[in-house]
């Protein structure tokens, strides 16, 4: 079955060129349950003493939490494992109901969702399930045909293989039915149209191309604006270059049709999410940052298949740098250039590029999503499901418990890369209603941030000589953005040092919160340059003034029963803090990233179930965090 995940996931990903000890803690989490109402209890736990009041958000803006990255049975590969989930019942599940996993067992969140976005892969969007029950014009072909006897992993996997000459882009293709394609993609609009409930429940129209030439990864999420979409999805069938995926964009702009991309798992891409050639190999220039900009201001920093802040080579100062990291192509065993693919770097060289040039292509804003292809986002560490179906549905399966006996080759864990899957993410925005138009317009100003996973709220102004906006009392946000920028903006030049009001609030479901950052990168004689600040500190700590690090707050996880710390942590973290290293002259960006005391990774939650002892290759714990799109500094003149 592995193999079967390997074969169609890098044939999605590429373009077929290739075949492919810790203390004890007194919080107990019991492994016979570790069900929602335990996990909230231990949540529920008293915070340190004398922190702030309760985060005040004004009635003009509120954080709403959703996945704008889902997959059902309509996408090829997701019922290649066995994925029979509709959009209607991915809908359902982000509404807080139980669905059944392609395996059999039921799976509901915690807490249900504010938005969701179904964004099934336009290639051969729902021919596969049409195949199956021998319909569509193309039914009879002999590859086709071949789907409507494939009833096990491995006979669909058999009829698979044969489409590869098929999976590239080119006007004739004769084994692609338009007319199903056309269906599917009107039954995923009507599922949208069924669901959105303007004030409660918002749902979006959306698709996911998938260019990855060479299995490197160059997927987009499209996410329109409306109940407003083009009569087909524009897939890599169509082109493989996304480039051009931008020009249709602009096409259907033109025709009143608004929607914008968002990158993901550049991690995955091998350098070449954000390399800094075109498509055709030419360095960057204005036009392709306006037109770039122009269709895709978000992008995707973490997920299932691995989180893309930064990378330990790239930021050997950031001691949180080694988070959830992927280090393969998507799909494929094959490591994926670190530069050019991790979204710090970017940023710095966007900061760079228009320093230089004037121009900068990756000034974008920050979201999570999940990918799964189930329907169902598995975003709980105590209760992940995994990602792709029946492939990893087990804890065997997803290699995070041993094998009854070792394989062929002697293993002793199946052979997968799955155990370096997480349980991420999710996209937050702050958004006046929970309205398509709403959070629409919060993504395309970039007032949106990133989990991976937990409900954590975050929130970011700045301005020089701001005044305590940090909204800790009802005025404080109201002020925030009267006078100062929020995440996604841009801060120009003014007297002094810029200030930052910067706080986060826990979910109360997950664990206590330690430690708030500002990540700053900054261009100081032609050079990239970014540290790490800790800006505030849990449990009455403050941060050492000359490393800006705030001291160990004790905070531990028992691994014999993932019990955390009980009254250690915070519920909110909340400062205004100034630029101790701040020059006017050069370009700079911030951004936040909150860490939560460390809590037991999924991994480590299935060998306690399977009475095991966590696989010693794997991290045993993790901290969920959060991060605000970044406010972008920009020097009149455009710096050194």
């Amino acid at each position: 079955m592995y193999r079967l995940a390997l074969i169609v996931l890098a044939l999605l990903a590429s373009g077929c060129e290739r075949d492919a000890a810790e203390p004890e803690a007194s919080v107990p989490m019991t492994p016979e349950a570790p069900a929602p109402n335990q996990r909230a209890d231990v949540a529920s736990q008293p915070s340190a003493v004398n922190e702030p009041t309760a985060l005040s958000e004004p009635t003009a803006r509120r954080p709403l939490f959703g996945d704008l990255h889902v997959h059902t049975y309509y996408s090829f590969d997701a019922f290649l494992f066995g994925t029979r989930t509709t959009p209607d019942d991915a809908y359902e599940y982000a509404r807080g109901e139980a669905i059944e996993h392609p395996a059999g067992f039921s799976v509901q969140l915690r807490t249900p969702l504010d938005f969701y976005a179904v964004t099934d892969h336009a290639m051969f969007l729902g021919n596969l399930p049409a195949w199956s029950e021998g319909k569509g014009s193309t039914a009879a072909h002999p590859i086709a045909k071949a789907f409507s006897n494939a009833e096990t992993l491995a006979e669909r996997r058999e009829a698979f293989l044969n489409m590869r000459p098929f999976l590239q882009s080119g006007e004739d293709n004769e084994l692609l039915d338009l007319s199903t394609v056309r269906s599917a993609w009107e039954n995923i609009q009507s599922a949208a149209e069924r669901h959105n409930d303007p004030g409660s429940f918002s749902t979006f129209v959306a698709y996911e191309y998938t260019s990855g030439p060479d299995q490197q990864n160059l997927h987009r999420n499209v996410i329109f604006q409306g109940a407003q979409a083009p009569e087909v999805p524009f897939s890599r069938l169509d082109s493989m270059n996304p480039e051009d995926l931008w020009v249709w964009m602009d096409d259907l702009r033109d025709r009143g049709i608004e929607a914008l991309a968002i990158p993901h798992n550049s991690n995955g891409s091998n350098g070449q999410m954000f390399a800094l050639q075109d498509w055709s190999g030419k360095a960057l220039d204005a036009a392709y940052a306006e037109v770039r900009l122009r269709n895709e201001p978000l992008v995707e920093i973490t997920q299932i298949k691995g989180t893309s802040d930064t990378h330990p080579l790239l930021s050997p100062e950031d001691g949180w740098a080694d988070f959830e990291i992927t280090p393969y192509r998507v799909a494929s065993w094959q490591p994926s250039e670190v530069s050019g693919s991790y979204v710090r770097q970017a940023l710095l060289n966007g900061i760079a590029m228009e320093a230089a040039g004037g121009f900068n292509p990756f000034q974008f804003g920050l979201v999570g999503a999940s990918d799964t292809h189930t329907g169902a986002a598995p975003v709980e560490e105590d209760k992940y499901f995994g990602k792709v179906g029946l492939l990893d549905a087990t804890p065997q399966l997803r290699g995070s418990v041993p094998l009854d006996q070792p394989d062929a080759d002697g293993n002793s864990y199946n052979k997968v890369y799955y155990d370096l899957w997480s349980a991420s993410g999710i996209a937050g925005v702050w958004a006046e209603e929970n309205t398509r138009a709403s959070i629409y317009a919060a993504l395309r100003r970039k007032e949106a941030f990133a989990t991976s996973g937990p409900r954590i709220v975050v929130r970011l102004f700045a301005r020089f000589n701001l005044a305590d906006a940090s909204g800790e009392d009802p005025q404080g946000a109201e002020r925030g953005y009267a006078n100062g920028v929020p995440m996604g903006g841009d801060l120009l030049p003014g007297d002094g040092s810029p200030r930052f009001a910067a706080s986060a609030r826990r979910d109360p479901d997950s664990a206590p919160l330690q430690r708030l950052q500002i990540i700053k990168g900054w261009l100081e004689e032609d050079e990239a340059r970014e540290r790490v600040y800790d800006i505030a500190c849990s449990d009455g700590l403050t941060p050492d003034p000359e490393t800006w690090r705030c001291p160990d707050n004790g905070a531990s996880v028992d691994l014999g029963s993932c019990a955390i710390s009980p009254s250690v942590g915070s519920g909110q973290l909340s400062t205004t803090w100034e630029d101790p290293d701040f020059d006017p002259l050069q370009p700079a960006f911030y951004y936040i990233r909150v860490l939560e005391n460390p809590t037991c990774r999924w991994s480590t939650w299935d060998a306690l179930r399977e009475g095991v002892s966590p696989r010693s290759d794997l991290p045993k714990t993790i901290q969920e965090r959060a991060w605000s799109s970044p406010i972008q500094y920009r020097p009149i003149g455009g710096g050194s």
